[in-house]
């Protein structure tokens, strides 16, 4: 069995770059800091490309960190066809990101709805549409599009296996977030076992159901339920159980930490690396 690497994703400390106290080059030190042995970095986090490129480069080979993954922004659910390009134009630049940095990995969306402007039928049909596309150019770079189960087009396990068969692209596989199941009603160990042979990539990233008027990282699932961002280990999610199901499936990629909780975002991601590591070395 391959072994299992522990990574960091920047949306970890997405509070710190959106306030202006970070930009990735500072990302990339605390990462090395915390112990990571790879980040994963996001395309929404570009500021200035030419600037920041040889700036990353150079950290990257400082700090001796691998880029697990690179995170395409994108949602195919527009009416406006020049939209749609653009959206298969925004995974095709994260996969030559993902080769400039040596990650076989890019993470893509599908898209979710704002109105009631476009059915879920059409949805998917663009998703198909756009995903088809942007695997074609992914399997000529070497790279590898990890659909995530998110939101209302490929939140639930049976959905993400739908699109990917659909799409019968070797450059189309999954992104398996361990918490986002949660929020479409769907038991993360069922989903395990049901995705485990298509996963690529994981997010590692926990919830525990919330009462009505709960404060802080809330999020509201698509059952109408509430969930709260925890620290991995200490929400609903089985992570040994779903970690051993992926290693007995052959699963050798990265298991990408993703922390969304309430706490101080540097002392929440340092203390959900420690305890997948520690789930990792129990295996």
């Amino acid at each position: 069995m391959k072994a299992l690497n522990v990574s960091l994703s920047m949306w970890s400390v997405h509070k710190y770059w959106y306030d202006g106290t970070w930009d990735t080059v500072d990302f990339l030190g605390f990462a090395a800091e915390a112990g990571a042995s790879g980040v994963e970095l996001l395309s929404c986090f570009w500021k200035d490309k030419e600037r920041d490129i040889p700036r990353i480069d150079e950290a990257l080979a400082r700090y001796g960190l691998k880029v697990a993954c690179f995170c395409a922004c994108n949602n195919f659910i527009a009416a406006d066809e020049r939209e749609r390009e653009a959206q298969v134009k925004e995974v095709t630049d994260a996969v030559d990101a993902a080769v400039h940095f040596g990650a076989k990995v890019v993470r893509v969306f599908s898209g979710d709805v704002h109105g009631d402007s476009i059915s879920y039928e059409q949805g998917l049909a663009y998703v198909i549409d756009g995903l088809s596309r942007a695997a074609e150019y992914a399997e000529r770079k070497g790279v590898v599009l990890c659909l995530e189960n998110h939101g209302l087009f490929a939140g639930r396990s049976d959905q993400v296996n739908a699109i990917i068969e659909q799409v019968g692209s070797n450059a189309l596989r999954s992104t398996f977030d361990t918490g986002n199941f949660l929020l479409v009603g769907q038991s993360p160990r069922d989903a395990v076992d049901e995705l485990k042979h298509f996963a690529q990539h994981v997010h590692v990233k926990d919830f525990a159901k919330a009462e009505e008027g709960t404060r802080g990282a809330v999020i509201r699932g698509l059952t109408g339920e509430l969930f709260l961002g925890k620290i991995a280990g200490e929400g609903e999610v089985d992570l040994a159980y779903i970690f051993s199901k992926l290693k007995e499936a052959g699963y050798g990629g990265w298991l990408s930490v993703e922390f969304e909780g309430d706490e101080e975002p540097k002392l929440g991601s340092l203390k959900a690396l420690a305890h997948v590591e520690k789930l990792v070395a129990a295996l």
